[in-house]
């Protein structure tokens, strides 16, 4: 990596733990410059100004998103032929990847951006709902491909399915932040697994 690819991932990996601590409004250029003793004029050598951080902030950290789910769940495709028991493994496999985090899940920048919308332009706002029904394309194709072999239990729609793996992962983060419990989000996906589990369950015929 080139000096001024690792001075902008440096400015980003600052601006990203400020931000997910204190927002973007509470997030100054100045203390990205002084946290990583560059210059002024270096700072926006890269950035024009804190909306482009912003939106950099976002892109970046979206694609690792992506790149994480699609290591897990191809992973989990790879072990599982079944399209459930690929599902319900991959969400395992993503129990067990945020148990790992020490201090728990450092949050999300998809919800900060929600949160303090009003601070960012249409583009990154755009960007931001993307993401999100980027999500859920992901996971509606998942449940697509497991309700051609399998029947749920109740009758569901598809994109309110999806959504709730998104609406598990993003609430499981609130939740263990507040608690001050980082097992609460691991612990989270596991009872949406079991969920899942039992909506496509066969139903007990009684004699």
């Amino acid at each position: 990596m080139r000096k001024g690819e690792e001075t902008r991932a440096r400015i980003l990996d600052v601006a990203e733990a400020a931000v997910l601590q204190k927002g973007f409004g509470g997030t100054s250029i100045d203390e990205l410059i002084a946290e990583t003793g560059i210059t002024k004029s270096g700072f926006f050598y890269h950035f024009r100004d804190k909306n482009a951080l912003a939106k950099a902030l976002l892109e970046r950290y979206i694609e690792n998103d992506e790149r994480i789910y699609d290591e897990i769940f191809t992973r989990a495709r790879e072990l599982a032929d079944d399209p459930l028991q690929s599902f319900l493994l991959g969400l395992k496999l993503l129990a067990e990847l945020l148990s790992d985090l020490p201090n728990g899940h450092p949050g999300c920048l998809v919800a900060t951006v929600c949160y303090y919308e009003r601070l960012f332009d249409r583009d990154i706002q755009e960007t931001n709902k993307q993401a999100v029904l980027a999500w859920r394309r992901r996971f509606r194709g998942m449940f697509e491909e497991i309700m051609v072999v399998y029947t749920p239990r109740e009758p569901i729609e598809i994109d309110q399915l999806a959504d709730m793996v998104s609406t598990v992962l993003e609430g499981g983060i609130v939740l263990s932040k507040a608690l001050k419990e980082p097992q609460g989000l691991a612990d989270q996906v596991l009872v949406l697994r079991s969920f899942v589990k039992l909506l496509f369950q066969p139903p007990i015929v009684r004699q």
